[in-house]
Order: C-alpha cells, then sequence, then structure tokens
C-alpha cells in the first residue's frame, strides 16, 4: 500500500511562503500460440546471434510489447518497485515470443516520484532477456528498455534527441514508439530503446572495446553546485556542492554490474565525491575513478582501467588529444547535446545519463536519457533554454569540470569543427520549417496512441499544447544557435549576461507545457512535483537549511543534514533552484 503524501500545491505554498518570509519471480502465463516462440535452440543465441533485433526496432513504426506474467508477482513488483527485482515473465515483441525473460522497474528521479504517487504505476521497465536463462536474447539483443516518457507532456524529447543524435552521425541506441499490454490489458505507450551493452557493443562496434556508465552512487557529478542555465558565468552558481576525490581500494577485476541506482535509494541520497564521474584527472589510482569503473558493463580488468587513466590524464594536459579521445564523435555528439538542451547530463553538477566507451586507449562519449531534454531540468524559464550558450555549454559547473568538453573546445581546429556540426544539424533538421514538419510527422504516428493510452501522465488536450509549444521552442532555439554562430548573439554565458538585449526574445514559449523535472499532468496529480511525499516537519527542516546558505556555499555538514532528512540530490536541486529563482525575482514556481 502506497503511503499518504502531501499534496504538491502544499508543498509549493510551504516553499513560497518560508522563501518569501526569509527575504523579507513466479511461472508466466503462456502468450499467443499464433506467435513465433524463441527458445534456447535458436540462432538468437550467444555468439551467432548477430544483430537481427536492428530492423525490429524501427522508429518510423510502432512496436509491440506483450507481457504475459503472473498476476500476483506483477503486483508484488509494482509495490516494491524501488528495490528494482526482477520478476520473470513471457514476452512478446513484434510478434515474436521469449519465454521466462526478467523484467522490472527501473529510473531514477522518475522511480522514486512514481513510487510516492498513489495513482499511477507507470514506470519504465528494464527487461533482461538471460536474467533466468543463461545466453537467450531477443534476436541478438541481451537488454531493452521501455521508458514512460515521465515529465515529458511531448512524449517527444528523447524520441527526438536520439534522432538528432543519429542524424549528425553519433552511434546512438536505436529506439522506437512501443504499445505496451500486460496480461492482455493495454497498459500504456512508451518508448523503446536499445539498451547500450553487449548487443550495442556487436551491433556498432563488431564487440570490439570496452562499455562504462559512470555514476555517482554516493555523490554528484562533481563542480560548483545546482544551478541553471545562464544565471551564472561557466556555469557556476551562488549556491555550491563542492566534491572531493575518494574512495576505497578497488579489486583487480569488475565484473559488469547492471543496475540504475543503488537498491532502495530511488536515485537519490548520493553523497558527493566524483570519483570520476567528471572525467577530470586526479591521479594514477584506480580507486580514485570508481564512478567509471564500478558501473562497467563490460568485464574490465586492471589494464583497461590504466587505459582510461591514461586517456583522462592526457585529456587533463590536453595533450595528443587526437590519440587518446575519439575527437570527431566527441565533438557530434556535444553539438547535437547542446541543441537539445539536456541538462540532466554530463554538462551540469549532476554529471550522470552518458556512456563512455573505450577502445585502444581511446575514449568517446555516448548518448543516454534524454526525457528531460528541451529544457526540462533545472531550467529557469524559456530564454534559459532557447538562448542556452553554445561555447560554454554547462550549468552548475565550470567548464574546467569537464574536460571532455572544454579540452577539445580550447582547440581552435576543434572548436570551428564543432560550430560546422551546429550548422550542419540546424540546415538538416530545424531551418525552413524542418523541425516542425519533423515534429508533425511523429505526432501523425502517436497521437492516436496518446489519445488512448490509459496510463498517460498528461491529458491529450495537454499533449497537443505541448506540441505546440515544442515546435515554437525548436524553432527559437535554431535562431539563437544561428545567431551565437553568425555572431549577433554572445555565445558565452558572460557576453549574455552583459548583453541580455541581444538575446532572442523567448517569452511566447510556455516552457512548463512541455513538461519538466518531476511533473505529471492533471491526468496524474494536478501539480505533482518530485517534492511531493516530502512531509511537513521535513520540508520546514530542510528548508531552514537551505535559506541558512543564503548565496553561499553548501557546506559538508549542511549537505549531510539535507541527506538525513531523506532528502534525494533532485530534490535539493529543486529546492535549492526555487531558492535561486527567488533570489532573482524569479517567481517561476
Amino acid at each position: 500500500m502506497k503511503r499518504k503524501k502531501m499534496p504538491a500545491f502544499f508543498v509549493i505554498i510551504l516553499i513560497a511562503s518560508m522563501l518569501m518570509s526569509s527575504c523579507s519471480a513466479g511461472d508466466a502465463p503462456s502468450a499467443s500460440a499464433s506467435s513465433q516462440t524463441v527458445s534456447s535452440s535458436d540462432s538468437t543465441f550467444g555468439a551467432n546471434a548477430n544483430t537481427l533485433y536492428a530492423s525490429e526496432i524501427d522508429k518510423t513504426s510502432i512496436m509491440t510489447f506483450e507481457i504475459a506474467v503472473d498476476e500476483a508477482s506483477w503486483q508484488t513488483m509494482l509495490d516494491n518497485a524501488i528495490d528494482e527485482e526482477y520478476i520473470s515473465a513471457d514476452i512478446t515483441i513484434n510478434g515474436t515470443i521469449i519465454k521466462n525473460v526478467g523484467i522490472r522497474p527501473k529510473g531514477n528521479s522518475s522511480l522514486s516520484s512514481i513510487s510516492r504517487d498513489e495513482t499511477t504505476d507507470r514506470y519504465s521497465f528494464k527487461i533482461k532477456f538471460d536474467e533466468y536463462v543463461d545466453g537467450q536474447t531477443w534476436m541478438g539483443l541481451d537488454k531493452i528498455v521501455i521508458n514512460s516518457n515521465f515529465s515529458d507532456a511531448t512524449s517527444m524529447k528523447e524520441y527526438l534527441s536520439y534522432d538528432i543524435m543519429s542524424y549528425i552521425g553519433v552511434n546512438a541506441p536505436l529506439f522506437a514508439y512501443a504499445d505496451i499490454s500486460v496480461n492482455g490489458e493495454a497498459w500504456g505507450f512508451y518508448l523503446a530503446v536499445e539498451d547500450v551493452d553487449s548487443g550495442y557493443l556487436d551491433r556498432v562496434y563488431g564487440g570490439e572495446g570496452e562499455l562504462y556508465k559512470p555514476d555517482n552512487d554516493n555523490g554528484m557529478g562533481g563542480g560548483q553546485g545546482l544551478g541553471m542555465p545562464g544565471q551564472n558565468p561557466q556555469g557556476g552558481s551562488p549556491s555550491s556542492l563542492n566534491g572531493e576525490s575518494g574512495g576505497q581500494a578497488a579489486p583487480d577485476t569488475f565484473q559488469p554490474r547492471e543496475r540504475d541506482n543503488m537498491p532502495g535509494q530511488g536515485g537519490g541520497m548520493r553523497g558527493m565525491a566524483q570519483n570520476g564521474v567528471s572525467l577530470e584527472y586526479t591521479d594514477d589510482n584506480v580507486s580514485s575513478y570508481s564512478a567509471i569503473f564500478e558501473n562497467a558493463e563490460t568485464k574490465t580488468d586492471e589494464n583497461d582501467h590504466q587505459r582510461i587513466i591514461t586517456a583522462l590524464k592526457n585529456l587533463s594536459d590536453g595533450t595528443d588529444l587526437d590519440t587518446y579521445v575519439n575527437v570527431d564523435a566527441v565533438l557530434r555528439y556535444f553539438a547535437a547535446h547542446t541543441v537539445v538542451v539536456n541538462l540532466d547530463s554530463y554538462i551540469s553538477n549532476m554529471g550522470h545519463n552518458y556512456y563512455l566507451y573505450e577502445n585502444n586507449g581511446q575514449i568517446s562519449i555516448l548518448p543516454w536519457d534524454y526525457n528531460l531534454a528541451f529544457g526540462g531540468f533545472q531550467s529557469g524559464n524559456a530564454s534559459d533554454v532557447v538562448n542556452f550558450p553554445i561555447d560554454n555549454p554547462v550549468s552548475g559547473v565550470s567548464m574546467e569540470n569537464r574536460p571532455l568538453l572544454s579540452k577539445l573546445l580550447e582547440v581552435p581546429e576543434y572548436l570551428e569543427k564543432y560550430h560546422v556540426y551546429l550548422q550542419e544539424i540546424l540546415d538538416g533538421y530545424f531551418n525552413n520549417g524542418k523541425f516542425e514538419k519533423k515534429v508533425e510527422e511523429i505526432n501523425e504516428m502517436i497521437s492516436d496512441y496518446i489519445k488512448n493510452d490509459p496510463s498517460a501522465f498528461y491529458t491529450y488536450e495537454e499533449y497537443q499544447n505541448a506540441i505546440t509549444e515544442l515546435k515554437k521552442l525548436g524553432a527559437l532555439r535554431a535562431e539563437s544557435i544561428q545567431g551565437q554562430l553568425d555572431g549577433t548573439i554572445p555565445s558565452m554565458t558572460n557576453g549574455q549576461q552583459a548583453d541580455p538585449d541581444k538575446l532572442i526574445d523567448a517569452s511566447s514559449v510556455n516552457l512548463t507545457a512541455l513538461g519538466s523535472q518531476g511533473g505529471m499532468g492533471s491526468r496524474q496529480n494536478s501539480g505533482f512535483s518530485i517534492l511531493d511525499g516530502v512531509d511537513m516537519d521535513t520540508m520546514r527542516s530542510a528548508m531552514e537549511i537551505i535559506q541558512s546558505v543564503k548565496g553561499g556555499a553548501l557546506t559538508d555538514e549542511r549537505k549531510k543534514a539535507l541527506y538525513d532528512l531523506g532528502l534525494s540530490d533532485e530534490q535539493i536541486a529543486q529546492m535549492l533552484g526555487m531558492a535561486q529563482r527567488e533570489d532573482t525575482g524569479q517567481r517561476g514556481w
């Protein structure tokens, strides 16, 4: 039974009043016998699997996932979603049955938010085909995720982000919309995404190289704090969360770990050590980079780790960059990433939601998790998103805290190439009405599914309004990037702050209508907030700590006090962001 919680409306009222006061596994039922069945004798096992699944994840069509599962096991899994434990199910994908596979809820802030909401069980899910049957795959794929489009009223942010990545030549995971049913009943309309694991590695790199998913189970991503774009020079934030390097001794060999966050933590409760997630060089000790090596997706050893450390050292020194970094691939990634303004990522204080690929000592970055793109995370207003600076595209951290970006853009040749890729995205995906046309094409493909989605976070009317705002936002974002490339608009934060009259006017865009961090539409809890579920006494105590900062650094003692109250990083970020907006006169609660 889900516990009662304080309504979000009262949470917001409380914060506003305090700030203003301060200023002043069972057997699964069988699926349809008419469907094709995958068994242990099929060619979809082991080394012979190849990548036949790639043709099935088609972004121009709708996939189907029919989940047949023991009802009691399913309900128990949902009731204990925060534990992220697999249960067994038979799943039919596009007509092909895969028996006895693992399925579990997944996510960070979305998982914890939904677990606190009594009105919905619309979790994102991870499907692991070999959880119970060793070597089993779906046509060569070992894992796939189906994302619920949490906090995205458009249901398009992640789709468009991966599509733009793919357009400019980034090795993005495959993706396609998916219609989900459970035991014959409609469940919801999701986005299926190829998991970046061994199947992806075989498809894209012929099985060569190592994969890591850097993430701090005990810390945010290193840097200066929880900021919003455009507010502070070099992405610095008035309220700082400064990290220290650390870590315990690491084993010689790391087995790949498959998880989204610490069990029971719901994506929060992290400490502050960065431990390599920022890709800053610290020293030659493997233990200093636990955020990387403890999150290996492939089986790695000391030699693999030392190659990464050597690459990071040369990156930090700016030496032999083209030897230790796949410069072209990284520049393409950051061009697309900058266009879509996803701050829940490497470029912000969170410092996560990316994969690190290494082959023969050369590293590159791969995209992941874009439901909060197009300004859905820590964005003050539409202008911050539209005019997000292209030449220091960071938030809450300084450029030097993100060397994979800063060290490349310091090189004039690389900066020019990065600008070329930005222009290619504008010309091929945005200009002359192309972005609006793309949004309409997607809308025609999915609108009926959105309208009939029984578990949707947003009403169909909210979806339609969000699509209108998305088109405006995309067009204005492209206009601002073009101006920054042409030199008519400052391309750095300090220049924009010094000459705000040159920025594109984004006042016509209702950014809230697109969905934002922790939000769900009126079809769920009206005004749902990531702070929903925090009781009144906890909120008061937290706000007293937040108010005591008064624009200075959030000390280790205050950080610990907030964590001891049970707040996640995302909740602290939202509260600090609200305090910052109050300090700057922005009341966009």
